[in-house]
């Protein structure tokens, strides 16, 4: 924000709010690369004057959900937590992109019961857990593998993928660009961007 005459402060002439609020709630397994996709498509909306916001998953659990562990009712609670920061957001105009395991049906139901149906869109980044594993970008898999890491989503605990997403990202075959300009056209559907 820059400072305007007088000491008042005045947003970004570009800074526009949704007309339709929208949170993307991404889920995957982990490494399925739905932060990079989170902010790249953040990026995007920035440069077209739009007000996105990424809720990761492993900065929430640094932060707000730094007391849960990753037994099914602390997965389900950092899911809830989530869901009703996205909420806020979404009430104030903003487009969320939400990143974050979610590895089970009844989470995702319960954030598309917080957020509401009206503006939850369920995205489903797709990828094989050959291909995330090979990314294995802190070394998870290999921990898990290794039995050093015990509880692990894809590996010793269930991952259940939505049976039909209201979007798919398939990352074996689509670029981030490609998934980037997907999202747009889902929102632009929703006249969330226009």
């Amino acid at each position: 924000m820059s400072r305007a005459p007088h000491g008042t402060f005045r947003l970004p002439a570009r800074q526009l709010l949704s007309t339709r609020p929208t949170v993307l709630w991404l889920t995957g397994i982990p490494a399925a690369g739905k932060t990079t996709i989170a902010r790249a498509m953040q990026a995007e909306l920035d440069s077209l004057g739009y007000s996105g916001v990424v809720l990761d998953g492993d900065e929430l659990r640094r932060g707000l959900s730094r007391d849960l562990g990753f037994s099914d009712l602390d997965r389900l609670e950092n899911v809830r937590r989530t869901a009703e920061v996205a909420r806020l957001f979404c009430l104030q105009g903003c487009i969320v992109l939400a990143a974050l395991i979610s590895p089970r049906l009844a989470h995702r139901a319960l954030a598309q019961q917080i957020i509401g149906s009206d503006a939850f869109v369920e995205v489903f980044v797709d990828t094989p857990l050959a291909l995330a594993e090979a990314r294995d970008p802190k070394g998870l898999y290999r921990q898990a593998r290794n039995g050093e890491l015990s509880g692990f989503t894809g590996i010793d605990a269930a991952y259940e993928a939505p049976p039909a997403p209201q979007v798919r990202l398939t990352t074996a075959s689509m670029s981030c660009g490609h998934c980037v300009q997907t999202l747009l056209a889902c929102l632009s559907l929703r006249n969330a961007v226009t």
